[in-house]
């Protein structure tokens, strides 16, 4: 097995750690670190994000400390995994802010006159789970998985982060049958570096 440098991003926007998400997290983590991964951690709930205003803050603006951070920690990554709650069919607010702080032009993209931008962030992989209260597969049929395609095509493979994985579990806040399944599972792709 290869040994990884991998970048947890819990985009969880509530501090509370009774959270799912973070409990995904941590389980995540701990079974990287068992299996001899290096692992840094980025939450989401833990950061001041300003969201952006204008377009001339997005290209022209410095990131914060905490933005340029986070920055550091993806160069260094070799391996993403973003985990986030189905909010009103779409990330939370604040976990769209950060994606908008960090992945500016210069550092995730460059942009070239007459063809498509530079994909600054190649060689990256990601493993994206988004928990929700509905059922997965309505999610996936009815709905689409839209705020997940966005994610994955609009941002992370418009900077060059490919393939990705993805999890999608849904009915989580009342079957603990499925919280135990996810949890072993994450920890499993966590040991696995995936």
């Amino acid at each position: 097995m290869t040994v990884r440098r991998i970048l947890i991003v819990d985009g969880h926007p509530d501090p509370d750690r009774g959270r799912f998400v973070h409990a995904l997290a941590d389980r995540y983590a701990e079974g990287a670190e068992a299996g001899g991964h290096a692992v840094r951690r980025i939450d989401i709930a833990t950061m001041a994000i300003d969201p952006l205003a204008s377009r001339h803050d997005w290209e022209e603006g410095s990131p914060s400390p905490a933005i340029a951070a986070a920055q550091a920690d993806i160069l260094w990554a070799q391996h993403i995994l973003l985990l986030y709650p189905l909010w009103l069919g779409d990330i939370p607010a604040l976990f769209k802010a950060f994606f908008e702080q960090v992945m500016r032009p210069g550092f995730a993209f460059r942009y070239r006159e007459g063809g498509l931008p530079e994909k600054k962030l190649k060689g990256r992989t990601a493993h994206v789970v988004v928990t929700m209260g509905m059922p997965a597969l309505l999610y996936r049929t009815f709905y689409g998985a839209h705020s997940l395609k966005s994610l994955e095509r609009n941002i992370l493979k418009f900077v060059g982060i490919t393939p990705v994985c993805r999890s999608v579990i849904g009915n989580v806040e009342g079957d603990e049958d499925i919280r135990a399944f996810w949890l072993k599972r994450l920890t499993a792709s966590g040991r696995a570096g995936r």
